[in-house]
């Protein structure tokens, strides 16, 4: 029988509590999908125990059988305790924040109050996928504006982007990664000020997905875009989904900066019956007693980040990998091994290791994979033996 995880400071991080036989039982999608001789290492759930506070959580409402409709304000106040204490950001105001089901309806919730159908939602390839997905299913339009060389917003690019959203009229809108999936990448409060100001110059609102808020290196500050100057009139989605690994537990918060408070008002009431409030208690004990649990996560993540880089240099010495900063994946750029626009085809039927393929990021992913850095050094380890021997 699997213990209840323990925060006991002597115990391994997170990443290393789990054998691949105990995880092997899990029925979800990235244990679920793919023949049981497959390590996967493609979709963003972590190799983790729960928290020990969000267990809790969940048992004490099990047995107390409060498994209704969720209500009250606390998971907004725990978030807004959490930015404060761990990004020195004191403008999270409860007023101002609605939970909804998860980030990306809640994405989709957002921009149907700031832009109409057919309107252009712009956004930094290669970018997370579902971008593209619900976007394009709620009728909008996905507009590119590529990244730079160096994996960061280009302002260039971003500027041209948006003199074409606003040249056919209508309502655009910028859909910011921040931190960036799939390159990791962590915007600088200097990067996302240009952007609040090139937003407004054309008037084109933002909309941030900072689900991978937390999941920032200790050496690295995580800026949100609403603290940024000239920001007050867009929007975030934020959870403890990705953190604390609850993606299973439904439930995420929309935050609209002072001068977008009337928007998020109009959020349809309905919105608000999506999230599970099993989800609001575990994110609401996550983020207000997970810290130390986070931590060790965080410890976790910077060792395999060297330690992937390491493995890569000795087996894979052609395949370009820049440590990020941010998130728990990582962005391969395989093109100089010749595998074609999508090497995780080959890495899976030859190495028995699911990536996610690059090319569904859209433009700047062909030739490259994302890797799930969140597993144990034994398992990135055996994936990267055999992602080497599929090319030998």
């Amino acid at each position: 029988m699997l213990q209840t995880p323990s925060e006991d400071p002597g115990h391994p991080g997170p990443l290393r509590r789990l054998s691949l036989a105990e995880l092997r039982r899990r029925t979800s999608m990235k244990w679920r999908t793919y023949p049981p001789d497959v390590l996967p290492l493609w979709v963003a759930e972590m190799d983790v125990p729960l928290a020990a506070p969000v267990v809790r959580a969940l048992t004490e409402a099990v047995a107390l059988g409060d498994t209704g409709y969720p209500a009250g304000t606390e998971y907004a106040r725990a978030l807004a305790g959490f930015a404060r204490a761990r990004w020195g950001w004191d403008g999270l105001a409860v007023e101002r924040m609605t939970v909804v089901p998860d980030v990306m309806l809640g994405i989709v919730e957002v921009l149907k109050l700031v832009t109409r159908a057919g309107d252009p939602v712009v956004v930094n390839c290669p970018v997370y996928p579902p971008f593209y997905q619900f976007v394009s299913h709620m009728d909008r339009r996905v507009l590119e504006a590529p990244l730079g060389p160096d994996l960061r917003i280009d302002p260039a690019a971003l500027e041209a982007a948006f003199r074409r959203a606003v040249a056919g009229g209508g309502r655009p809108a910028f859909l910011l990664c921040n931190p960036h999936n799939p390159t990791g990448t962590v915007h600088s409060a200097e990067e996302l000020a240009a952007v609040a100001a090139l937003a407004a110059r054309y008037g084109v609102r933002v909309v941030a997905d900072e689900i991978h808020a937390p999941l920032v290196a200790r050496d690295t500050a995580f800026v949100p875009y609403l603290s940024v100057p000239g920001a007050e009139d867009g929007l975030s989605l934020m959870s403890a989904s990705k953190a604390w690994n609850l993606a299973g537990l439904k439930a995420a918060l929309a935050v609209a900066g002072p001068a977008a408070a009337e928007d998020l008002a109009r959020m349809p009431e309905e919105v608000g019956h999506g999230p599970s409030h099993l989800g609001v208690l575990a994110h609401t004990a996550a983020l207000r007693d997970g810290g130390d649990w986070l931590d060790a996560l965080l410890a976790d993540l910077d060792d395999n980040r060297r330690l992937l880089a390491a493995l890569l240099a000795e087996q894979l010495p052609t395949v370009r990998y820049h440590p990020a900063a941010g998130t728990f994946l990582a962005w391969l750029d395989c093109r100089p091994l010749g595998l074609g626009d999508n090497p995780a085809e080959v890495f899976l039927a030859r190495g028995r290791v699911a990536l996610s393929p690059g090319p569904d990021f859209g433009t700047g992913g062909a030739g490259h994979v994302r890797l799930n850095l969140a597993t144990s050094p034994e398992v990135l380890t055996e994936a990267v033996r055999r992602m080497a021997a599929a090319v030998t």
